[in-house]
């Protein structure tokens, strides 16, 4: 198997360099090369699902005996290609945390730090936690190692010209040993919430509070830290929360995807099935995805070991897979089993949330972001819901930017001033 993979990557290296073949098939070679290195992983593979692709700096012998969370591992400067606009340094870091799964056992993460250019001011720069959306379960595609998408880099870059640090977790498991518990919000919390602690002790001229900012799985992780951090992090001091496209997963939610998305057509969001699968694969030792997937679709699912979503999104519609010729019976069963992991620690949070929906997002309709934002007015949280009318999912980030800002800045002068941020739970109240 070794071999095998090792003439596969020579054979991508030396097609690169020959000018007259043609590059995409360059791309499909190597693509189907790596899906088709990929072990079977539905026994004893469930828990090391992604590993490797990355440098030896993605992991550390972790000391003997008690190990707290949130403590500064190693660190390196970032490949100058990863760098964000405005930027005057970035640090790739490897930190301690607690895993989300069994809350005990003490797990290696890895992220970045962003700081911006000039003299920070007293008491250090204002921090921002990024917390990035869907990119895989295969190490390799870690931000800190395989960097952002250009919409991602411009929008943190205007947070870095605004003055603002940044930090970015991985998340457990990506980049790190152990297979990425995609969608699980505890998991993707802890990892946040240590990564700020890992900073703020080890001396980066950073403030003690901080923003939650994230883009679709990301939301969903920025507002589950905030959540998690009133009793696993009380110290860090949160103060706002900023979700675009954020999920919201329940019973009703299967419905509310299943009305947006055709069972007979092209779909390349179907990569979203495949990963929420290998959650449910890795917490349940009764599931296999391998039961519910087709001949055709089961060595494409199977490639989310080894490459990111992106490249599993082509892959998807060069197969011209469908929901119903990828699944030989419906998978709902096993997606109810995650939603437990997949859910928020409390809705009732004592910070302001501001939650930005595209109308035609189909990724997390609008139907389900709207649902949350009830759900969080409900429970006395201050929410401020804003809809991009013509937006769709990856849009509603960058055309959210102007509207985030002036949010935090609303937040700040609250503060300043002893007020209150004005959110718009009115606008469900039923008389309206």
């Amino acid at each position: 198997m070794a071999s095998a993979r090792y003439s596969r990557r020579t054979l991508c290296r030396l097609s690169r360099r020959a000018a007259a073949v043609d590059l995409s098939m360059i791309r499909i070679i190597c693509i189907f090369g790596l899906l088709f290195s990929v072990t079977a992983w539905a026994d004893d593979g469930r828990y090391d699902l992604g590993d490797g692709g990355v440098s030896d700096f993605y992991s550390a012998a972790l000391p003997d005996g008690h190990l707290e969370a949130g403590k500064l591992l190693k660190k390196q400067p970032i490949d100058a290609h990863l760098m964000l606009p405005n930027a005057a340094q970035g640090t790739r870091i490897l930190y301690t945390s607690t895993s989300g799964l069994d809350q005990k056992s003490k797990v290696e993460v890895s992220g970045a730090v962003f700081l911006p250019k000039g003299d920070p001011p007293l008491g250090g720069w204002p921090l921002v936690s990024w917390s990035h959306g869907t990119v895989g379960i295969a190490d390799r595609c870690a931000p800190s190692w395989d960097g952002y998408p250009d919409f991602h880099r411009d929008y943190l870059g205007h947070w870095l010209g605004a003055g603002f640090a940044i930090v970015a977790s991985d998340y457990e498991g990506l980049g790190t040993k152990g297979t990425h518990p995609y969608l699980a919000t505890r998991p993707a919390a802890f990892s946040n919430l240590d990564a700020i602690r890992a900073i703020q002790s080890a001396g980066y001229p950073v403030t003690r509070d901080v923003y939650f900012i994230g883009q679709s799985q990301g939301a969903a992780a920025a507002l589950a830290s905030a959540g998690h951090a009133m009793s696993y992090a009380p110290k860090i001091q949160v103060r706002g929360v900023v979700a675009t496209g954020i999920p919201f997963f329940s019973p009703k939610a299967l419905l509310t995807i299943r009305e947006q998305r055709p069972r007979d057509v092209i779909d390349p969001q179907l990569g979203y099935n495949f990963l929420a699968l290998s959650l449910v694969q890795l917490v349940d030792p009764n599931f296999s995805m391998d039961d519910y997937l087709s001949t055709k679709a089961r060595p494409v699912a199977q490639g989310i070991s080894k490459i990111c979503n992106r490249e599993m999104r082509k892959i998807i519609v060069d197969e011209q897979l469908t929901y119903d010729t990828s699944f030989i019976k419906s998978p709902n069963a096993g997606l109810e089993k995650a939603f437990g992991l997949m859910q928020y620690p409390t809705l009732s949070l004592n910070v302001p949330v501001l939650i930005g929906a595209g109308a035609l997002d189909r990724d997390t309709p609008h139907k389900m972001q709207l649902a949350l934002a009830r759900r969080l007015c409900a429970a006395k949280s201050s929410v401020r819901f804003l809809t991009y009318d013509d937006k769709a999912h990856l849009d509603t980030l960058s055309h959210s930017l102007q509207d985030a800002m002036v949010f935090v800045n609303d937040i700040e002068k609250a503060i300043e001033n002893g007020g209150k941020v004005r959110g718009n739970c009115h606008i469900f109240d039923q008389s309206n």
